[in-house]
């Protein structure tokens, strides 16, 4: 670290925002590069999305055993994971083991939140403000999160509610009890699918606010043996090459067949197999699902036939029944969602029925009346992608802020860099590939081919890289050319930007999967990073 001549901030070569698995990577690689690198978290810990989502029944939905780094082989057959998906407390676990081995934290100021970054022109520099105080950096890397700013219902009186609220984004430390509450849960997406059985088995009663009815597959969560982990271990190389050919980032099995031409039996077989296996990979059943109406439809009904065997109550059931296409939403994985609706206590409040008019100091009125409560669960998402990038809200060349940039819809090559904001790049950033891979490898992805641009930079003596506008431009038309073509953009949803108040509508992340964008990446790097002003 150096300190600025001019107002005695402390300097850097590197500020990254975030310490959660894409801010604890670039720390490692940055510094493993030789470079001074100083990260601000604004959690007590490190961790990110893992220390904040702490809900009941939060867990990821890619198998434990890939979602992790790859980069140290010692750290891959050290830790040991211990079922397929592994909790939030786990994960959690896993991070501030990894901060620990690599010695990250004394390059991590925690309970830190950067509140604003310039680009200063005359000096090359980012000026970036943590809680009031300034500091330096050459390059600013933005790993701030795809799924970190909370997004809050708009409802009325919100702030009049009498008893306890909390987001499952902020959920606290030391948990809720629940114990002889009668609880609401506003949001069906992934968060409230997974919270709703943990809490309909504690609270009084349940009442489940449903907007829309989701596709959720069963993750059939066990743990993992001992002799299946010693193969796992053996098989990691073999493992991690199958998962980075996969378009998704997860290694899946194609069929034999098509399935709107197969014989029923054959297409029924083959999914019956699927499902068995469980989990997100459902989505990947037929190599065309995102993009042949018919085989959507048939692996849609087929997931719907199987949904309503898990429902006891026919008339509940079909108000669970999702009315998109399949795929065309965050598919969700769940352990005993759908029979979390045969308990007793716990009511499903179809909002296309009953509209929420307000909240009031004792509970929720619907158009049916008062749903009394103590307590209000908001499972109400994130502002995805952009979020958090746009709370900062960068000030580039000539105090050009992010959010002014981007007021028509996101632009940035690769969702990595965005042009007018030199030496500034985005982790998983809108365009990337992110959501809709394996993050942590899509994490470590982005973060090299970052850290070797950084390289590029100081070992052929510019000043810095920025990217073009026209890049940029292409590679939006690129991204929503491409999700034009798959079931995604026959909805509205998070990845279009649907779920936040005045937020330009555009596809936000890169639909043509994993192998396809990561060679684009690495195509321009090779062409002396095409696409990107470099500036001696």
């Amino acid at each position: 670290m150096k300190v600025d001549s001019r107002s005695r901030a402390p300097q850097f070569d590197a500020v990254v925002v975030g310490a959660g698995m894409a801010g604890l990577y670039a720390v490692h690689r940055l510094r493993e590069d030789g470079l001074s690198v100083r990260a601000f978290e604004r959690g007590p810990k490190v961790g990110g999305t893992w220390y904040w989502n702490r809900y009941p029944g939060c867990r990821c939905d890619v198998e434990s055993v890939l979602y992790s780094y790859k980069f140290s082989e010692e750290l891959q057959q050290e830790w040991r994971w211990s079922s397929r998906y592994a909790g939030a407390g786990e994960i959690q676990a896993y991070l501030e083991r990894v901060a620990d081995k690599f010695d990250l934290r004394r390059d991590i100021q925690l309970n830190s939140t950067v509140e604003a970054a310039r680009f200063d022109e005359a000096s090359g520099r980012w000026e970036v403000t943590v809680a009031g105080e300034k500091v330096w950096g050459r390059h600013l890397v933005m790993a701030s999160g795809c799924l970190s700013r909370a997004v809050l219902p708009g409802i009325e009186g919100v702030e009049d509610f009498g008893g306890a609220i909390f987001h499952t984004s902020d959920w606290p430390e030391e948990g809720v009890d629940l114990r002889g509450k009668r609880v609401g849960i506003i949001g069906t997406g992934s968060s409230g699918i997974q919270a709703a059985p943990l809490i309909a088995a504690e609270a009084e009663h349940l009442h489940v606010f449903q907007r829309t009815p989701q596709f959720s597959i069963p993750a059939w969560n066990r743990p993992l043996g001992d002799d299946e982990y010693e193969q796992i271990r053996a098989g990691y190389a073999d493992l991690r090459r199958e998962a980075a050919a996969a378009i998704g980032g997860v290694p899946y099995e194609e069929p034999d067949h098509d399935a709107p031409t197969a014989p029923a039996h054959v297409v029924d077989g083959w999914l019956e197999q699927t499902w068995a296996r469980g989990g997100y990979p459902m989505i990947l059943s037929y190599p065309d699902i995102l993009t042949n109406d018919e085989t959507s439809e048939i692996v849609g009904e087929w997931v719907k036939r199987r949904i309503r065997e898990r429902i006891d109550d026919p008339a509940v059931a079909e108000r669970l029944m999702p009315s998109y296409p399949f795929g065309a939403k965050r598919l969700c994985v769940d352990t005993e969602y759908f029979e979390t609706f045969n308990r007793p206590n716990v009511t499903l409040v179809d909002l296309r029925e009953e509209p929420i008019e307000r909240i009031v100091e004792t509970g929720v009125e619907t158009a049916s009346g008062l749903v009394e409560l103590d307590v209000l669960v908001l499972a109400t998402g994130f502002d995805a992608l952009t979020g958090a990038l746009l709370a900062i809200d960068p000030q580039g060349r000539g105090g050009l802020s992010l959010s002014e940039k981007w007021a028509d819809g996101p632009a940035a090559v690769f969702g990595v860099m965005s042009s007018g904001f030199p030496n500034m790049f985005m982790v998983n950033g809108p365009g990337s590939v992110s959501v809709l891979y394996n993050m942590v490898a899509s994490i470590e992805q982005n973060v090299d081919w970052i850290a070797d641009a950084i390289a590029h930079v100081r070992t052929n003596g510019y000043d810095s890289i920025e990217s073009t506008d026209e890049a940029d431009r292409g590679w939006a038309r690129h991204v929503d050319e491409v999700a034009a073509t798959t079931m995604f953009t026959r909805v509205e949803s998070w990845y279009t930007g649907a779920n936040g108040e005045g937020k330009a509508k555009s596809f936000l992340a890169y639909t043509g999967g994993g192998p396809a964008y990561f060679e684009r990446m690495n195509d321009s790097a090779a062409a002396g990073y095409s696409g990107f002003a470099l500036v001696p």
